[in-house]
Protein backbone atom coordinates (compact mmCIF):
# COMPACT_ATOMS: atom_id res chain seq x y z
CA UNK A 1 0.00 0.00 0.00
CA UNK A 2 1.10 3.35 -1.09
CA UNK A 3 1.51 5.53 2.33
CA UNK A 4 3.65 8.61 3.58
CA UNK A 5 7.69 8.30 4.68
CA UNK A 6 8.59 5.87 6.79
CA UNK A 7 10.16 5.89 11.00
CA UNK A 8 13.14 5.16 9.44
CA UNK A 9 13.32 7.96 6.82
CA UNK A 10 12.24 10.33 9.62
CA UNK A 11 14.21 12.46 12.38
CA UNK A 12 13.48 13.13 15.82
CA UNK A 13 12.15 17.02 15.64
CA UNK A 14 10.81 17.15 19.49
CA UNK A 15 10.46 15.43 22.75
CA UNK A 16 8.49 15.70 25.80
CA UNK A 17 10.16 16.38 29.06
CA UNK A 18 8.61 14.91 32.51
CA UNK A 19 10.59 15.49 35.79
CA UNK A 20 13.38 15.98 33.95
CA UNK A 21 13.01 12.48 32.24
CA UNK A 22 12.69 12.25 28.09
CA UNK A 23 8.89 10.77 27.86
CA UNK A 24 7.69 10.53 23.94
CA UNK A 25 9.91 11.53 20.96
CA UNK A 26 8.46 13.52 17.85
CA UNK A 27 9.59 12.08 14.66
CA UNK A 28 9.16 13.75 11.09
CA UNK A 29 10.41 15.06 8.27
CA UNK A 30 10.89 19.10 8.02
CA UNK A 31 11.91 21.21 4.73
CA UNK A 32 12.96 25.01 5.50
CA UNK A 33 13.01 27.60 2.08
CA UNK A 34 14.71 30.99 2.02
CA UNK A 35 13.14 33.85 0.93
CA UNK A 36 14.29 33.31 -2.82
CA UNK A 37 13.33 29.75 -2.26
CA UNK A 38 16.38 28.13 -2.71
CA UNK A 39 16.64 24.92 0.72
CA UNK A 40 18.14 26.00 3.65
CA UNK A 41 17.34 22.59 5.67
CA UNK A 42 15.78 18.92 4.72
CA UNK A 43 15.33 17.15 7.43
CA UNK A 44 14.30 13.38 7.21
CA UNK A 45 12.22 12.16 4.17
CA UNK A 46 10.52 15.40 2.30
CA UNK A 47 10.07 14.31 -1.31
CA UNK A 48 7.87 11.52 -0.36
CA UNK A 49 4.00 12.71 -0.69
CA UNK A 50 2.01 13.02 2.49
CA UNK A 51 -1.78 14.17 2.87
CA UNK A 52 -1.53 18.09 4.04
CA UNK A 53 -5.23 17.95 5.62
CA UNK A 54 -5.85 21.46 6.22
CA UNK A 55 -2.64 23.20 5.25
CA UNK A 56 -4.35 22.60 2.10
CA UNK A 57 -7.16 25.35 2.95
CA UNK A 58 -4.98 28.23 1.23
CA UNK A 59 -5.00 26.48 -2.15
CA UNK A 60 -8.78 25.85 -2.10
CA UNK A 61 -9.66 29.59 -0.65
CA UNK A 62 -7.63 30.78 -3.48
CA UNK A 63 -9.02 28.86 -6.29
CA UNK A 64 -12.60 29.82 -5.05
CA UNK A 65 -11.44 33.64 -4.80
CA UNK A 66 -10.09 33.20 -8.29
CA UNK A 67 -14.03 31.69 -9.67
CA UNK A 68 -15.82 34.89 -9.41
CA UNK A 69 -16.43 35.26 -5.49
CA UNK A 70 -14.67 38.22 -3.59
CA UNK A 71 -13.64 37.43 -0.37
CA UNK A 72 -11.60 40.24 1.52
CA UNK A 73 -11.03 40.35 5.69
CA UNK A 74 -12.83 38.32 8.11
CA UNK A 75 -14.74 36.71 4.85
CA UNK A 76 -10.98 35.45 3.11
CA UNK A 77 -9.92 34.38 6.64
CA UNK A 78 -12.76 31.96 7.51
CA UNK A 79 -12.69 30.83 4.29
CA UNK A 80 -8.97 29.25 5.03
CA UNK A 81 -9.65 28.75 8.54
CA UNK A 82 -9.70 25.48 10.61
CA UNK A 83 -11.64 27.23 13.16
CA UNK A 84 -12.98 26.55 16.98
CA UNK A 85 -16.42 27.31 16.50
CA UNK A 86 -16.90 30.27 18.61
CA UNK A 87 -20.53 32.59 17.89
CA UNK A 88 -17.88 35.20 15.73
CA UNK A 89 -16.67 32.14 13.79
CA UNK A 90 -20.52 30.71 13.09
CA UNK A 91 -21.65 34.69 12.05
CA UNK A 92 -19.25 34.63 9.51
CA UNK A 93 -19.91 31.01 8.22
CA UNK A 94 -24.06 32.03 8.22
CA UNK A 95 -22.73 35.36 6.08
CA UNK A 96 -21.09 33.43 3.42
CA UNK A 97 -24.23 31.85 3.09
CA UNK A 98 -26.36 34.03 3.19
CA UNK A 99 -25.08 35.54 0.41
CA UNK A 100 -27.27 33.75 -1.64
CA UNK A 101 -29.68 32.41 0.48
CA UNK A 102 -28.25 29.13 0.99
CA UNK A 103 -29.02 26.88 4.12
CA UNK A 104 -26.90 25.38 6.22
CA UNK A 105 -28.14 22.00 5.79
CA UNK A 106 -26.02 23.10 2.01
CA UNK A 107 -22.88 22.70 3.60
CA UNK A 108 -20.79 18.97 2.90
CA UNK A 109 -18.75 19.09 5.76
CA UNK A 110 -20.14 16.94 8.75
CA UNK A 111 -22.32 17.94 12.07
CA UNK A 112 -19.94 18.65 14.94
CA UNK A 113 -19.86 20.98 18.06
CA UNK A 114 -17.38 23.86 18.50
CA UNK A 115 -14.05 22.89 19.71
CA UNK A 116 -13.90 26.44 21.38
CA UNK A 117 -14.60 25.20 25.19
CA UNK A 118 -16.98 27.87 25.81
CA UNK A 119 -18.79 27.82 22.89
CA UNK A 120 -19.01 24.17 23.34
CA UNK A 121 -20.35 24.70 26.99
CA UNK A 122 -22.77 27.16 25.76
CA UNK A 123 -24.33 24.80 22.97
CA UNK A 124 -24.65 22.16 25.42
CA UNK A 125 -26.15 24.15 28.37
CA UNK A 126 -28.95 25.80 25.67
CA UNK A 127 -30.04 21.85 24.20
CA UNK A 128 -29.36 22.83 20.88
CA UNK A 129 -28.13 20.11 18.09
CA UNK A 130 -24.53 19.53 16.54
CA UNK A 131 -24.31 21.16 13.61
CA UNK A 132 -22.66 21.60 10.11
CA UNK A 133 -22.03 25.04 11.11
CA UNK A 134 -19.79 24.16 13.85
CA UNK A 135 -17.44 22.15 12.29
CA UNK A 136 -13.87 23.61 12.01
CA UNK A 137 -13.92 23.38 7.88
CA UNK A 138 -17.51 25.25 7.58
CA UNK A 139 -15.73 28.20 6.85
CA UNK A 140 -14.35 26.16 3.40
CA UNK A 141 -17.13 24.68 2.70
CA UNK A 142 -19.37 27.87 2.49
CA UNK A 143 -16.73 29.36 0.19
CA UNK A 144 -16.85 26.25 -2.13
CA UNK A 145 -20.33 26.56 -2.30
CA UNK A 146 -20.38 30.00 -3.22
CA UNK A 147 -17.88 29.58 -6.23
CA UNK A 148 -20.39 26.95 -7.62
CA UNK A 149 -23.28 29.73 -6.75
CA UNK A 150 -21.40 32.05 -9.12
CA UNK A 151 -20.20 29.64 -11.69
CA UNK A 152 -23.64 27.63 -11.56
CA UNK A 153 -21.65 24.64 -11.33
CA UNK A 154 -24.17 22.12 -9.24
CA UNK A 155 -24.49 22.43 -5.60
CA UNK A 156 -24.71 18.54 -5.45
CA UNK A 157 -22.13 16.92 -5.27
CA UNK A 158 -19.31 19.86 -5.20
CA UNK A 159 -17.16 17.46 -3.05
CA UNK A 160 -16.56 14.77 -6.05
CA UNK A 161 -13.25 15.28 -7.60
CA UNK A 162 -14.59 14.87 -10.79
CA UNK A 163 -16.67 17.95 -9.93
CA UNK A 164 -15.32 21.47 -11.82
CA UNK A 165 -14.93 23.37 -8.29
CA UNK A 166 -12.63 20.34 -7.82
CA UNK A 167 -11.15 20.48 -10.45
CA UNK A 168 -10.63 24.60 -10.62
CA UNK A 169 -9.17 23.44 -6.72
CA UNK A 170 -6.65 20.84 -8.21
CA UNK A 171 -5.83 22.99 -11.06
CA UNK A 172 -4.20 26.14 -8.77
CA UNK A 173 -2.93 23.47 -6.30
CA UNK A 174 -0.52 22.31 -9.21
CA UNK A 175 0.49 25.75 -10.42
CA UNK A 176 1.60 26.63 -7.23
CA UNK A 177 3.40 23.75 -6.39
CA UNK A 178 4.94 22.56 -9.19
CA UNK A 179 3.86 18.65 -8.90
CA UNK A 180 1.13 16.55 -9.88
CA UNK A 181 -0.39 14.77 -6.58
CA UNK A 182 0.61 11.14 -5.86
CA UNK A 183 -2.43 10.35 -4.75
CA UNK A 184 -6.35 11.81 -3.90
CA UNK A 185 -7.96 10.85 -0.78
CA UNK A 186 -11.17 12.33 1.20
CA UNK A 187 -10.44 14.54 3.99
CA UNK A 188 -11.89 14.70 7.49
CA UNK A 189 -14.40 17.38 6.45
CA UNK A 190 -15.56 15.31 3.33
CA UNK A 191 -13.46 17.11 0.77
CA UNK A 192 -10.97 15.41 -1.36
CA UNK A 193 -7.25 15.82 -0.43
CA UNK A 194 -4.41 15.42 -2.56
CA UNK A 195 -0.67 14.15 -1.67
CA UNK A 196 2.04 15.80 -2.46
CA UNK A 197 5.31 16.39 -0.85
CA UNK A 198 6.68 18.77 1.50
CA UNK A 199 8.95 20.20 -0.95
CA UNK A 200 6.06 21.12 -3.11
CA UNK A 201 4.03 22.25 -0.02
CA UNK A 202 6.41 24.18 1.38
CA UNK A 203 7.18 25.80 -2.42
CA UNK A 204 3.45 25.94 -3.00
CA UNK A 205 2.66 27.83 0.25
CA UNK A 206 5.41 30.21 -0.08
CA UNK A 207 4.35 31.40 -3.48
CA UNK A 208 1.13 32.07 -1.79
CA UNK A 209 2.17 34.23 1.02
CA UNK A 210 4.78 36.15 -0.49
CA UNK A 211 2.82 36.88 -3.85
CA UNK A 212 2.39 40.50 -4.87
CA UNK A 213 -0.87 42.74 -4.54
CA UNK A 214 0.09 44.41 -7.42
CA UNK A 215 0.75 41.18 -9.43
CA UNK A 216 -0.83 41.42 -13.20
CA UNK A 217 -2.04 37.93 -12.06
CA UNK A 218 -5.20 37.68 -10.47
CA UNK A 219 -4.03 34.64 -8.77
CA UNK A 220 -1.60 36.31 -7.37
CA UNK A 221 -3.46 39.10 -6.43
CA UNK A 222 -5.92 37.24 -4.83
CA UNK A 223 -3.19 34.74 -3.36
CA UNK A 224 -2.23 38.32 -1.26
CA UNK A 225 -5.86 39.45 -0.19
CA UNK A 226 -5.62 35.98 0.95
CA UNK A 227 -2.32 36.05 3.34
CA UNK A 228 -3.37 39.95 4.49
CA UNK A 229 -6.30 38.63 5.63
CA UNK A 230 -5.24 35.91 7.40
CA UNK A 231 -2.39 37.73 9.31
CA UNK A 232 -4.80 40.68 10.09
CA UNK A 233 -7.99 38.51 10.96
CA UNK A 234 -5.44 35.49 12.84
CA UNK A 235 -9.00 35.12 15.10
CA UNK A 236 -11.11 34.15 12.12
CA UNK A 237 -8.35 31.43 10.91
CA UNK A 238 -8.05 29.44 14.12
CA UNK A 239 -9.56 30.99 17.23
CA UNK A 240 -8.83 32.12 21.03
CA UNK A 241 -5.65 30.47 22.03
CA UNK A 242 -5.53 28.29 18.79
CA UNK A 243 -1.79 27.62 17.97
CA UNK A 244 -2.15 29.45 14.33
CA UNK A 245 -3.96 32.00 15.55
CA UNK A 246 -1.07 32.64 18.67
CA UNK A 247 1.53 32.28 16.60
CA UNK A 248 0.19 34.99 13.97
CA UNK A 249 -0.99 37.83 16.25
CA UNK A 250 2.55 37.56 18.65
CA UNK A 251 5.09 37.13 14.89
CA UNK A 252 3.55 38.04 12.08
CA UNK A 253 3.97 34.75 10.42
CA UNK A 254 1.49 33.27 8.23
CA UNK A 255 0.37 29.49 9.91
CA UNK A 256 -1.74 27.27 8.58
CA UNK A 257 -2.11 23.86 10.94
CA UNK A 258 -3.14 20.51 9.05
CA UNK A 259 -4.11 17.25 10.74
CA UNK A 260 -2.25 14.29 11.39
CA UNK A 261 1.06 16.61 12.79
CA UNK A 262 0.77 19.40 9.15
CA UNK A 263 2.12 22.18 9.43
CA UNK A 264 2.77 25.16 7.10
CA UNK A 265 4.05 28.71 8.11
CA UNK A 266 6.01 31.45 6.38
CA UNK A 267 7.89 34.61 8.73
CA UNK A 268 7.30 38.06 7.44
CA UNK A 269 10.82 38.04 5.57
CA UNK A 270 9.19 35.03 3.69
CA UNK A 271 11.34 32.43 4.81
CA UNK A 272 9.19 29.21 5.10
CA UNK A 273 8.75 25.99 6.85
CA UNK A 274 6.76 22.62 5.94
CA UNK A 275 6.81 19.94 8.34
CA UNK A 276 4.93 16.42 9.19
CA UNK A 277 5.30 14.69 12.51
CA UNK A 278 5.18 11.09 11.60
CA UNK A 279 2.83 9.89 14.35
CA UNK A 280 -0.18 12.00 13.69
CA UNK A 281 0.08 14.70 16.22
CA UNK A 282 0.27 18.40 16.45
CA UNK A 283 1.05 19.10 19.98
CA UNK A 284 4.53 19.86 18.86
CA UNK A 285 3.65 21.06 14.91
CA UNK A 286 3.77 24.87 15.86
CA UNK A 287 6.81 25.17 18.22
CA UNK A 288 8.64 22.90 15.91
CA UNK A 289 8.36 25.13 12.75
CA UNK A 290 8.61 28.60 14.73
CA UNK A 291 12.11 26.94 16.27
CA UNK A 292 12.83 26.13 12.49
CA UNK A 293 12.32 29.79 11.39
CA UNK A 294 14.04 31.07 13.97
CA UNK A 295 16.87 28.53 13.32
CA UNK A 296 16.66 30.29 10.17
CA UNK A 297 16.86 33.82 11.33
CA UNK A 298 13.77 34.46 10.06
CA UNK A 299 12.20 35.33 13.58
CA UNK A 300 13.72 35.94 17.18
CA UNK A 301 14.41 33.71 19.39
CA UNK A 302 13.56 35.55 22.80
CA UNK A 303 10.09 35.97 20.35
CA UNK A 304 9.97 32.49 20.02
CA UNK A 305 10.43 31.78 23.76
CA UNK A 306 7.67 34.45 24.87
CA UNK A 307 5.11 32.64 22.43
CA UNK A 308 5.66 29.25 23.45
CA UNK A 309 4.24 29.97 27.15
CA UNK A 310 0.79 30.43 25.23
CA UNK A 311 0.71 27.24 23.17
CA UNK A 312 -0.12 24.84 26.21
CA UNK A 313 3.17 23.23 26.10
CA UNK A 314 3.51 22.04 29.64
CA UNK A 315 3.50 19.00 30.71
CA UNK A 316 1.64 18.32 34.04
CA UNK A 317 1.99 16.53 37.02
CA UNK A 318 -1.50 17.08 39.16
CA UNK A 319 -1.68 21.06 39.30
CA UNK A 320 1.86 21.56 38.66
CA UNK A 321 4.06 22.04 35.55
CA UNK A 322 6.75 19.00 36.15
CA UNK A 323 7.81 19.90 32.07
CA UNK A 324 6.90 20.89 28.70
CA UNK A 325 6.81 20.06 24.68
CA UNK A 326 10.00 21.19 23.13
CA UNK A 327 11.50 21.09 19.69
CA UNK A 328 15.14 19.41 18.94
CA UNK A 329 15.70 21.03 15.48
Amino acid sequence: MTGTFTVNDALELAVVERSGFIESRHAGSAVVLSPEGEVLRDLGDTRTAIFPRSSLKPFQAVAVMTSGVTLRGEDAAIATASHSGTAAHVALVRGLLARTSLPVSALGCPPATPTDHAARDELIRSGAPRERVYMNCSGKHAAMLLACAANEWPLDGYLDPEHPLQKRILDVLERFTGERPAATGVDGCGAPVHAISLHALARGIQKITTASPSSPFALYREAAALTEASREHAWAVGGPGQPDTVAMERLGVFAKVGAEGVMVMTAPNGTTTALKVLDGSSRASTIIALRLLAAAGAVEDDAVDAVQTELDLWVMGGERRVGRIRATV
